[in-house]
Formats: structure tokens, C-alpha cells, sequence
């Protein structure tokens, strides 16, 4: 047994702090475990007392019989730090702080924090907490909470299979007191308070490990590390996250124009979705993904039909599918034909598939359609919509549900929209038949694309070599061009000229027409400083050349790029690690915001799939009559990028601006390295 684990395996359990007075908070723990029946050994410690609540009490934790696996410390902050001086004396490798009043409260609050947290990791002492409400194991009936939920009378305790883990201990027994509601099944729930030592995550991590978890719910406010949510995500274990803190943390630097694309929660967003955990934005959406998670049945792909008493449900769920990034199954020619011998004529055998209300008449009508549907090798999820329906029709449609379920392994979700009273016994039923059921098809079909995410398959990350130091410190224009096209990145074609002649000379190489850049050490903004000449012939080769020298720098004299289609392209560092941001240039990048990012290395495909993330992504195949350009070249464009940075330390922001794709290859047109500073990562 881990450290960690004794959050819900413990078999002996320490209460510091312990209390017989009514009201306490040193009694909860207590009446808890004698009432759920803990089956470990419990002790009491309070200095004044010889038992408590019938149970033999120790004046300190060195004075009880050891082992102990896990010691609640309810004491006054004050008095946490002796209390955690004795479990490091006693042996204990775990211990929940329950008392308030440290880096919650202020300055002097946290430091406190921090010299306990110290003490305790000197010692060998895992901590959780402080101001933490504890951590419940339904299945060991661990109870180490002070949380009044379990004071409640006819508490369901059925171990289940979703494990809850919240930094906001009221927030997060309050949604699983939220989930039992709805007839979910906890399986574990555990606060973790201030963070100071054991974070939310790594108790996520930990819980990945245990055979009978079907699905992670997490309520993080802190940044999280991202080795940890890489652990978690290979772990293979379903997760949903629900995150606080989406406003934008603060301001970048004014010389990175991708830097200001990627906020700190754009760049979680983005490492979440690669590695396949699902973001929820409120406790509604996390328990709908709760739901999901209970069932055994994954997708092996993102195709969905849909099967309806009403066409209304039909068009509805259609709507959603497409807003959730689902696809619409067109079925097989063979599986229309079948249909259309069974759905009555004035309903739809193209998906949706719309059996009308004749089902209450002919409740075959249900088996004879899921069929046909599960046996479609171009669905991969079934949504079945159903409205109003009560009683014994109900409960024909869930017999089908589950027949069909069984039979073929593809997830079935049901969007049952009627009251509960119509139907009383079918939310039991369908729980029962492991059919996730939602109110509506569109809370339906988020959940679909939550399971979708957690199931469909991701490449293996690239090998890649630790960072070596090789960012040049300071790099001009010409240099950092020089450095791309080392890499394999197209750049144009030009050179660093001397003189009016050497100039025109240089116009004539690229073929007569040419672009004059000023390269002035700490000039960022080169056109709204008059340092960039456009369209420069041999004829007016010797004037551009003046203006732009008179900046006081090097002229650099390159080819003109021919149309096509621009994209800003950048890497810059942030707390989850070098993040790349793409996105098309111009107006849409000043006034649309239109970007994709993703967290560094990228895995093969990855380069593509920002692209078509890109809302003005039809532009790059020729949109209103425009041509269509390279795709292929800027997606390979974005992975070179990648491969070159990925043994530059973090610190640095790299900003490719414009990269113009053509029709055929892109090319770096303008590119400029900076220093980041920690006030603008």
C-alpha cells in the first residue's frame, strides 16, 4: 500500500483531536467510522480523555499501539505543528490536516504552512491539507471526514466505481452528494485543501492505479504540473477535470504576438485535449461525464446514429452532434434498406432514424431498428431519444436498449425527456443496464463526446532530448533565418547588403522585385517604424535602400513572396512547458483570435489537426473563389518548427510572422526570437 492510498485503505486510523462533545468536529470522524462500520482499528487521541465514544483514547499518537497508516489531525492551528512533530516520532507516513487557518487566511497563514510542510517532509510525513474537510473509501468504509454529508440520515454507501477528488472539500462532497442523487455510485472522495504537499493530482494519479475505478473526477484551482497529468492520461483510466481560474493570468510580453494568443488556461485547454482528458466547465457537466464513465462500453469511433420517437429529439441530437465535433453516420446502403422495411412510412430511415410514436402500438419496432443500427459497421455510438413515454413502454424500450447493448458493445446513451414520474422505476432500470440516460439529446451528446475523447486512440509521443542550450542568445533576422532553414524551414531567398549598388545587385537576384527589412537590434516592429520596403525594383533600389539604413541598422534585401495564405506561427514557454501556437495571420489573428495551440513535442498528425482546428481553416482550401493553398506544407511547417525547439531551454519565444502558405510549400517570411521573463510566462 502507498502512502497516498491510505486515504481509502487504511487499516488503522488516528483521530487527533478526537471529542465526545456534541458538535465537535473531533467527534464527526468518530461517530462516522463506528457508524459505517469501519473495519480497521480506530484511535482516539486527546490527552484528557481515556475513551472516546467507547473506544480506548491515547494521550498522543507515540503513545498508541502502532502500526498507523493514517493519522486526521483536528486539532487548532496552532497546536498542528506539535501534533505533526508526533506522527513523524510514531511512524506515520500519512496524515490529513483538517485545521484551518494557514495560506488560506494570508502571508503569515502560508508561512506557517510552510514550515509544517517542511517538518513533515524531513520527517518523512506525507501531508494533505490543511484546511482540508478529508477523504472517504466507500469500500473500506475509511471515513477520515469531518464532512456533515455522513451525519445525514439514509446515506446511500454502496461502494462504487467513480473516485472524486477536489481541492474545495465542500465543493467536492457536495457534488458527490450531488452524483448519489442521481443514483451514481462513489467509490472514493478525497479533499486535498491548501495543496501544500499531496496535490488534487497526485491523489488522482494514485486512485488511476486501483483495479475498480472506472472513471476520475477532479476539481483543480491550482496550475497543474504537467508530468503528473501526463502520468494520469497514460494511465488509461477515464478523466474528467473541472477546472477553475478560465480568466486570462495576467499580460505577455508586447514583442511576442503568439505569446499573447496563449493565456495560461488556452494552454491547459490544449494539453488536456491532446492528452485526452476531459475538460467540464460546472459540477452539471461533470457529473453528466460521471455517467458515462460508468460504463464499461468504449467507442472506437466518433460515428453516431440516432434512434427517436420524435423528429424533433432527432434534429436536435443531429445539432448536437456536429457542435460537439461528432460525426453523423450516413449507414450502409444494406442497413437504409432494412429500415425501410421497418420504420413506418411517414417516418426517416436516413440517420436519424425516426420511428415515431408507433412504437407505443408496436414496441418491436425498437429491437428491429437497434439491429440494425448495431449491426452498421459505420456507427460507433448509439443515442437513443425517447419523449414522454411512461410506464410499461418505458420499460419495453429499456429491455430493447439492454438487449441491444449487450449484443453488440457499442456505447448506447439515452435521452429520455419526460418526468421522472412518468416513469419512476427507469432511471434505477437503466442504471442497471449500464445505459448512461440524460434529460435532454444535447446533455446526451456532450457526454458522448467526452467518452469519445478519453477513447479514441493518440500516437506516441516523438522521442525527444532535453534541452541543451543551443537557443542563440540574441539573433538577428538573418541569423534566426539562417537557423530555420538549417531546420529544414523554407525561408526566402536574400542576403544582408552594404551599399546603394550592392543593393540593386541583390534586387536583380531575386529576380527584380524585392523586400528591404531594417535589422536593428531591439526594433520589434519594423513596418510601423518605416523598416520594411515592399515591391523594390533595381529603379528604386537605391532610395528604399537609404530610408531603411537611416534606421540606423543592416539592410536585409529578399525575394517578394508570391500570394497565398498567412499564418502566424510561435513557440513560447509557460508553466505546462513550450507551448506552440498557430493561427491565420492579418485581421483574423488581430480581431478574431483565431489560434490553435498545443503543448511541446507534438505527436505525428498533430500539425494538421491545429490547422483544421483553425475556425478560418476553410480559407487554406480556397474559400469564395480564393485559391487553395499547401496544407500538407504548413502542417509539415509546424512540425519542423517543433523539432527545432525541442532542445531549447524554456525562457525563450520564438515568433514566425507571416508564414505565407502558397499552393505549393509555405514559406517564414518574417521571424523573431525574445527573452521571456517570469512576468510574462
Amino acid at each position: 500500500m502507498s502512502d497516498i492510498s491510505a486515504l481509502w485503505a487504511a487499516d488503522s486510523i488516528a483521530v487527533i483531536g478526537a471529542s465526545e462533545r456534541p458538535g465537535a468536529l473531533g467527534r464527526k470522524p468518530m461517530d462516522y467510522l463506528l457508524r459505517y462500520g469501519y473495519k480497521g482499528r480506530i484511535l482516539p487521541i486527546n490527552p484528557r480523555s481515556p475513551e472516546i465514544l467507547g473506544v480506548p483514547a491515547y494521550p498522543s499518537v507515540k503513545d498508541a499501539p502502532g502500526p498507523i497508516d493514517l493519522a486526521l489531525i483536528m486539532v487548532a492551528a496552532a497546536r498542528v505543528a506539535d501534533a505533526v512533530d508526533d506522527c513523524v516520532a510514531a511512524g506515520i507516513p500519512l496524515a490529513i490536516i483538517a485545521s484551518s487557518g494557514f495560506a488560506e487566511t494570508g502571508e503569515e497563514g502560508a508561512r506557517l504552512q510552510d514550515e509544517i510542510v517542511a517538518k513533515a517532509r524531513a520527517g518523512g510525513l506525507r501531508i494533505i491539507g490543511p484546511n482540508c474537510i478529508g477523504a472517504v473509501g466507500y469500500e473500506n468504509r475509511v471515513l477520515a471526514t469531518f464532512s456533515p454529508l455522513f451525519g445525514a440520515e439514509n446515506v446511500p454507501f454502496e461502494p462504487g466505481s467513480l473516485a472524486f477528488v477536489s481541492q474545495s472539500g465542500a465543493l467536492g462532497f457536495g457534488a458527490a452528494s450531488l452524483a448519489l442523487e442521481r443514483g451514481l455510485r462513489p467509490g472514493w472522495v478525497v479533499s486535498t485543501g491548501n495543496d501544500a504537499d499531496v496535490t488534487a493530482l497526485e491523489v488522482l494519479r494514485e486512485l488511476a492505479k486501483v483495479p475498480e475505478v472506472a472513471g476520475l473526477l477532479g476539481y483543480l484551482e491550482d496550475t497543474p504540473d504537467i508530468g503528473t497529468l501526463r502520468a494520469l492520461a497514460d494511465s488509461g483510466k477515464p478523466v474528467a477535470l473541472l477546472k477553475s481560474g478560465r480568466t486570462e493570468a495576467g499580460g505577455r510580453a508586447a514583442a511576442s504576438h503568439t505569446g499573447a494568443l496563449a493565456t495560461d488556461d488556452r494552454v491547459l485547454d490544449a494539453a488536456l485535449r491532446q492528452l485526452g482528458i476531459v475538460r467540464v466547465d460546472d459540477i452539471d457537466e461533470l457529473l453528466d461525464v460521471a455517467r458515462v464513465f460508468e460504463s464499461e462500453r468504449r467507442p472506437v469511433g466518433n460515428r453516431v446514429a440516432v434512434v427517436t420517437t420524435s423528429g424533433g429529439s432527432g434534429i436536435l441530437a443531429a445539432d448536437a452532434i456536429e457542435a460537439r465535433g461528432l460525426e453523423l453516420s450516413s449507414l450502409q446502403p444494406e442497413s437504409k434498406a432494412a429500415l425501410g422495411e421497418i420504420v413506418p412510412a411517414f417516418g426517416a430511415i436516413d440517420n436519424p432514424v425516426d420511428i415515431t410514436a408507433t412504437v407505443l402500438s408496436d414496441p418491436s419496432l425498437f429491437d428491429k431498428s437497434l439491429d440494425v443500427l448495431i449491426a452498421d459497421d459505420t456507427v460507433d455510438i448509439i443515442v437513443a431519444c425517447f419523449c414522454v413515454m411512461a410506464g410499461p413502454d418505458v420499460e419495453k424500450a429499456v429491455t430493447s436498449l439492454r438487449k441491444a447493448a449487450e449484443k453488440g458493445g457499442k456505447p448506447i446513451l439515452v435521452a429520455r425527456t419526460g418526468a421522472d414520474f412518468l416513469a419512476p422505476d427507469a432511471p434505477r432500470d437503466l442504471r442497471e443496464a449500464g445505459l448512461p440516460e440524460y434529460p435532454t439529446p444535447a446533455r446526451a451528446l456532450r457526454a458522448a463526446a467526452a467518452l469519445w475523447e478519453v477513447s479514441r486512440p493518440r500516437p506516441a509521443l516523438p522521442h525527444t532530448t532535453p534541452g541543451t542550450g543551443r537557443t542563440p542568445q540574441a539573433a538577428t533576422e538573418p541569423e534566426l533565418k539562417a537557423l530555420l532553414a538549417e531546420a529544414g524551414i523554407t525561408v526566402p531567398r536574400g542576403r544582408i547588403v552594404d551599399s546603394e549598388d550592392d543593393a540593386a545587385r541583390a534586387v536583380q537576384e531575386v529576380e527584380g522585385r524585392a523586400v528591404f527589412k531594417a535589422v536593428v537590434p531591439g526594433l520589434l516592429h519594423k513596418t510601423e517604424a518605416g523598416g520594411v520596403k515592399l515591391g523594390v525594383t533595381p529603379d528604386t533600389a537605391v532610395d528604399a535602400f537609404r530610408q531603411i539604413a537611416a534606421l540606423g541598422g543592416s539592410v536585409l534585401v529578399e525575394e517578394l513572396a508570391d500570394d497565398g495564405v498567412e499564418l502566424i506561427v510561435g513557440v513560447h514557454s509557460s508553466d505546462l512547458g513550450p507551448v506552440l501556437t498557430a493561427g491565420l495571420g492579418g485581421i483574423f489573428t488581430e480581431i478574431l483570435d483565431d489560434v490553435s495551440h498545443r503543448l511541446l513535442p507534438l505527436r505525428p498528425g498533430e500539425g494538421a489537426e491545429m490547422l483544421a482546428e483553425l475556425r478560418g481553416t476553410a480559407l487554406l482550401d480556397g474559400a469564395r473563389g480564393g485559391q487553395a493553398v499547401d496544407k500538407a506544407a504548413a502542417a509539415e511547417t509546424l512540425h519542423r518548427v517543433a523539432d527545432l525547439v525541442q532542445d531549447w531551454p524554456q525562457g525563450y519565444s520564438l515568433d514566425l510572422n507571416p508564414v505565407r502558405v502558397l499552393p505549393q510549400g509555405a514559406v517564414v517570411l518574417d521571424a523573431a526570437l525574445t527573452a521571456q521573463t517570469e512576468a510574462t510566462r
